[in-house]
């Protein structure tokens, strides 16, 4: 019988011990890493128009039944007052402490028939909730293509289009004028002679449309966005550019979840498989678990919170609300510091924590520690490079006091003592300066997208 967390978590000592050295690697993107180079491909998302494909690293989660929207009312903060079929949102659960579960994208696809896509963490959740308590509900996963069973397709292909020209684009492609579409809101098209899903929305701070459908109907789709490309300047972006763009538009991608400790969560963890864990990097060691855990307030999810209906962890919410002790900023690392974590891979000695290019992170959570006067103030989740700003930033957590643009803090980069991650060579702790900058960085995705 396969073992489940609380199994492995026990066996490992802790659940902190468990997590720090998982042999879980960081998000994988499994498609085309380069169609030509990472940085070109950054660049065409801010200049011209991008075409990424979508179809493998998520996981849809479809929901279906007379009380799926019932129970995803009860686990989501989110409103769900004038929710309704074509509309889609980013879904956002926490445990019954309040504290951060994750988020995925929520697709609201016809009458008591939902599409929850995004990591596994808060999939399982809602997956739990459901089939430990009194819900006429039925799920059916699809995971992503390193998980999926070998040999089966994806049920929906989804395609990414992102830049100033992808309206343009899209019209080109469709024949005419796109639908008016709200922010995240959902138009049906034609395109290569079949129907295809849009959902507007801006992955990297841009203009932008993710379109889905059928597996099976995905090449005349995709050779149509090609051929109408052409004229737009269109570059095609694999793996290693698509996972910086949230470090634009300022989404952190996989936070600490909240399922190793609080109300239920022994529960929980006796039926989540151990595989399902993740794992931990970064220089923030606790032996409490809950110092990693995360607020909604504290990496920009306020704005979705809706204290208009009962949900687990409302009450606990409310408090966090009245008491915000942290917010959401970029952390521009000094550019003297990183080329010395650089230079030490060719000097004598221990070298520093390698740093990956374009992104940085080296487990499937990453929190590093912040540092003002030696003093923790925050934790540094998401880091790599941007070559539309030509900078080395990261994703933050940041203590009020220390949260204005401009503020000089400290991040301290690597492991000590060494875990036993893949991804952990033998190494030496460092400091990194880095100056607080809003988030998103970007100041057309900040003028644009957030505004939305």
């Amino acid at each position: 019988m396969a073992e489940n967390a609380a199994e492995a978590i026990t066996r490992a000592g802790g659940a902190v011990d468990a997590l720090r050295n998982a042999p879980a690697r960081p998000a994988i993107f499994p498609v085309t890493p380069e169609f030509t180079n990472w940085r070109s491909e950054q660049r065409s998302w801010r200049s011209t128009v991008a075409l990424l494909d979508q179809s493998h690293h998520m996981t849809d989660l479809f929901i279906k039944g007379p009380d799926a929207l019932k129970l995803l009312s009860d686990t989501g903060v989110n409103n769900f007052s004038k929710f309704q079929v074509g509309d889609a949102k980013q879904f956002v659960a926490v445990n019954y402490e309040g504290y951060l579960i994750g988020d995925a994208v929520l697709f609201y696809l016809e009458e008591n028939s939902f599409d929850l896509v995004g990591w596994w963490m808060v999939l399982d959740w809602v997956e739990f909730i459901a089939k430990t308590g009194d819900y006429d509900v039925t799920f059916e996963r699809d995971w992503n293509s390193i998980l999926r069973e070998q040999g089966k397709n994806p049920v929906l292909y989804r395609y990414e289009i992102q830049g100033p020209h992808a309206l343009a684009l899209l019209e080109k492609v469709i024949g005419g004028p796109v639908p008016e579409t709200k922010f995240f809101g959902t138009a049906e098209l034609e395109i290569a002679g079949v129907k295809v899903q849009s959902l507007r929305h801006g992955m990297a701070g841009m203009p932008g449309f993710e379109l889905f459908g059928p597996w099976d109907e995905r090449e005349g789709v995709h050779q149509a966005i090609l051929s109408a490309g052409e004229e737009f300047g269109l570059v095609l972006a694999g793996a290693r550019a698509y996972s910086t763009a949230n470090l634009e538009s300022a989404w952190v991608p996989s936070p600490f979840p909240a399922i190793f400790s609080g109300e239920r969560t022994a529960e929980y963890l006796d039926w989540l498989p151990a595989d399902r864990i993740g794992s931990n990097a970064g220089s923030f060691v606790s032996d409490d678990v809950a110092d990693y855990y995360v607020t909604p307030y504290d990496i920009g999810y306020g704005r979705t919170v809706a204290f208009d209906h009962d949900f687990i962890g409302r009450e606990a919410l409310e408090k966090h609300a009245e008491d915000q002790k942290r917010r959401k900023v970029t952390l521009v690392w000094n550019p003297d510091d990183v080329a010395a974590i650089q230079r030490s891979q060719y000097e004598p000695g221990t070298p520093a924590k390698f740093i990956e290019f374009p992104k940085a992170r080296y487990g499937l959570y990453q929190v590093d520690r912040i540092e003002a006067d030696g003093k923790l103030v925050g934790f540094s989740m998401d880091a790599g490079y941007i070559t539309n700003e030509q900078a080395f930033v990261s994703l933050a957590t940041i203590d009020l006091d220390h949260a204005a643009p401009g503020t000089e803090v400290v991040v301290v980069w690597g492991e000590s003592p060494n875990t036993t991650k893949p991804a952990v060579e033998t190494h030496r702790q460092v400091t990194v300066r880095a100056t607080v900058q809003p988030a998103p960085y970007s100041t057309f995705a900040r003028d644009n997208y957030r505004k939305n």
